[in-house]
């Protein structure tokens, strides 16, 4: 039913868009602004390259790095409603990689989605928001893939989507109707800084392709500030991607441009949040290493976003400290009522580093649970995610991990335990069953 629906929403789409084109009432949208225009990267941190720098932020061994010995040798498997993608090899092999490749070749995929062979690339891939690159950023970019990349000779995967949803033509439909292309435009009536700010948001760190929900046909609602929508928050692998307009409660206006830096640095911020998932490895493999001044460029672009105001309380300061181990302590196990055992399941499992009253360590290493963005929030799925598959977030000034405890506990544990701590310490609400927890299990078993 999954695969007729989209492929009746797909050929929807489809028969609009000609219809518009044939019309002449839709006309691509391009802008190519002026080299004097464009936004340069010019502070390049130490030891690295202008190119590397820019495929750092640019986040590239995100999806085409899954062998650290064979960096973006690609073979991603990327999970989609209509089957599973998988990310290419962008070494300069010239028989598996873009060794191929012109500057212009280079230029066609991050401004169109256009492959070398005149083909239309998926937008799992960011093209929609790699287009804002300046045409200096793109040549830096293609000189680091072509002369400081090690050429790797590994194949391609192809995707396992069904044939007759695999057609790519419908794609430039798609382009035509949703895409963008071109150089992003500064605002002239904003300081430099927080041009830099938005050229990175929209562009390179690309934050919509997460933050930003999506509509029928999986476009963007948004692409920048002045649309609404733009960051407000969206599902996507199993995992929310919370809202980062400034609104107060739900987003970060409470939050300092001190405290956006450190999170991007660290993925930690005490009272705040705790970065995990593809949000840890954003953290891990890209924002920690880039210039302080382009975050702060990022936190000052961030603040700026119209809030998106959302129901219920500040997803920061729910719960209070609650002992639970009193309640427990020395009662026989077969004596235990049944709000006794999902206690003793939380002091078995979670206490040991949360503590007994959820407040985590003294220095924050472990968190607390309460004024905890994530079990204040009514969106279960990440504190779901993170029992399921623990955490792991290497920066440069800690080593972070919490163990997975998927092997060990059954859909049934995880649901008590969620519901349980989202009770005594966050959004009441918030209630799970151990239903969803099977299907996130599955989605995240599914992913290698």
């Amino acid at each position: 039913m999954r695969y007729r629906s989209l492929f009746i929403a797909v050929i929807l789409v489809v028969f609009i868009g000609v219809g518009a084109i044939v019309s002449g009432l839709w006309q691509p949208t391009t802008h190519s602004p002026a080299d004097i225009q464009q936004i340069k990267t010019t502070d390049i941190p130490e030891g690295m390259s202008r190119g590397k720098y820019i495929a750092t932020m640019s986040d590239c061994t995100a999806c085409h790095t899954t062998d650290e010995s064979q960096p973006f040798a690609g073979g991603l498997a990327m999970p989609l409603p209509i089957g599973t993608l998988y990310s290419t090899n962008i070494t300069p092999d010239k028989q598996t990689g873009i060794g191929n490749y012109s500057l212009a070749d280079f230029k066609r995929v991050l401004r169109q989605g256009i492959r070398k062979d005149g083909s239309n690339l998926y937008p799992a891939m960011p093209y929609t928001e790699y287009t804002k690159l300046s045409d200096d950023d793109i040549s830096a970019l293609y000189d680091y893939f072509m002369h400081e990349v090690k050429p790797i000779k590994q194949e391609n995967h192809e995707s396992d989507i069904p044939a007759i949803l695999a057609m790519r033509w419908p794609l430039s439909i798609w382009n035509w109707m949703f895409h963008t292309q071109g150089a992003y435009q500064e605002n002239p009536d904003k300081s430099a800084e927080w041009n830099r700010g938005a050229y990175l948001v929209q562009g390179a760190t690309h934050c919509g392709t997460c933050h930003t929900p999506r509509g029928i046909a999986m476009q963007p609602i948004a692409g920048d500030e002045q649309t609404k929508g733009f960051l407000s928050g969206a599902d996507l692998g199993g995992w929310h991607a919370f809202n980062i307009t400034s609104d107060d409660k739900h987003g970060l206006g409470s939050w300092s441009n001190q405290e956006i830096v450190q999170y991007l640095k660290t993925g930690s911020v005490a009272g705040k949040a705790q970065a995990a998932g593809t949000m840890g490895e954003a953290v891990e493999h890209s924002f920690q290493y880039m210039s302080d001044d382009d975050l702060n460029a990022i936190a000052t672009y961030l603040r700026s976003v119209p809030a998106v105001s959302q129901e219920g309380p500040s997803r920061f300061t729910q719960g209070q400290a609650k002992p639970q181990d009193m309640a427990v302590r020395g009662v026989p196990l077969d004596k235990l009522t049944k709000d006794q055992q999902v206690q003793s399941l939380y002091m078995g499992n979670c206490a040991a580093c949360h503590g007994a009253d959820g407040g985590g360590s003294p220095d924050g290493y472990y968190p607390s649970l309460y004024h905890n963005s994530v079990v204040g929030s009514n969106k279960p799925n990440n504190l779901i995610q993170v029992i399921l598959t623990g955490v792991h977030r290497k920066t440069q000034s800690a080593d972070v991990m919490m163990p997975a405890f998927g092997r060990q506990l059954s859909d049934q544990n995880v649901a008590d335990i969620v519901n349980f701590v989202t009770k005594n310490y966050g959004q009441k609400e918030a209630k799970v069953t151990p239903d969803e927890v099977k299907a996130l299990r599955s989605q995240t078993e599914a992913t290698p």
